[in-house]
């Protein structure tokens, strides 16, 4: 392991970017935890052995070239779309903003799935609400930047539906109103109330927007969490050089049965320049 960690953290030393991507976590076998108590645990023990299988699969070559984009896979757990079979299947994803960085994370973040499933578009995406500073409410301004690339990416097909997550009714009117193409769910977090808003149910129903409840946490991955995860399972790094940009968790459903038949994270991470 000691020299797997030295050649990993040669290579992130000279790199500029990131990309960390876990393969369909149902393919994992031994790696994958029996039961991770949340979600939050779940990311960073993927994270962690991601980075732990990548590390003992470090080439000779690759340490020569030290490229600046370093693609970090678990590759047995690599799995695409069979295109026979994509009619059958429900892509769904959610994005999560993490880094203080331009509104091109949305499209990067896109791209990059579609690259790894093997699919030409995802048949839904939903935004978690971008990173504000504590004490600030979460304005429209905040969220158009994101809904603008999203748009984009819905009439260029990259997308079929966009959504929300916890907005409540004033904020999900106010993006409603203003957007060119309109949210057709929302996600309500139901640590934060047990029972739907009114106001909110009875918004969505009128302009037939979807909601649906999740429990996320509201920082699913903080800056020091990935750093932390870094730091354990390459020793050899400067971990605190390196910000999480952004990080996608999709998930593939069989439509007819309702069954998950890939699901994984896929993750960018910049270098800061020194």
């Amino acid at each position: 392991m000691g020299t797997d960690s030295r050649a990993a953290g040669a290579l992130l030393a000279r790199a500029s970017t990131l990309h960390l991507q876990t393969g369909n976590l149902l393919n994992w076998g031994r790696l994958r935890k029996k039961c991770p108590s949340t979600h939050s645990e779940e990311l960073r023990d993927c994270i962690q052995k991601t980075l732990n299988e990548w590390s003992s699969q470090i080439s000779p070559d690759m340490v020569r070239e030290f490229p600046d984009v370093l693609e970090c896979t678990v590759s047995h757990a690599v799995e695409k779309i069979n295109p026979d079979e994509r009619e059958e299947m429900k892509v769904s994803a959610k994005l999560f903003i993490v880094g203080s960085n331009s509104s091109s994370s949305t499209r990067n973040a896109v791209d990059m799935a579609c690259s790894v499933l093997g699919v030409a578009q995802l048949d839904s995406v939903i935004i978690a609400s971008p990173p504000i500073e504590d004490g600030v409410h979460l304005s429209l301004e905040h969220l158009q930047p994101y809904w603008e690339e999203l748009q984009d990416l819905v009439q260029s097909k990259k997308i079929v539906a966009i959504g929300t997550s916890d907005l409540d009714k004033t904020q999900l009117e106010q993006l409603y109103q203003w957007a060119q193409v309109k949210p057709n769910s929302n996600q309500v977090n139901l640590a934060s109330c047990c029972v739907m808003p009114p106001d909110l149910t009875a918004f969505a129903k009128q302009f037939d927007i979807q909601l649906l409840t999740h429990n996320d946490p509201k920082e699913l991955l903080s800056e020091a969490s990935f750093q932390e995860a870094l730091q354990e399972s390459i020793p050899d790094i400067q971990a605190q050089e390196w910000v999480p940009l952004w990080l996608l968790r999709y998930s593939v459903v069989v439509k007819s049965r309702g069954i998950i038949k890939s699901k994984g994270y896929i993750l960018q991470a910049k270098r800061k320049s020194s």
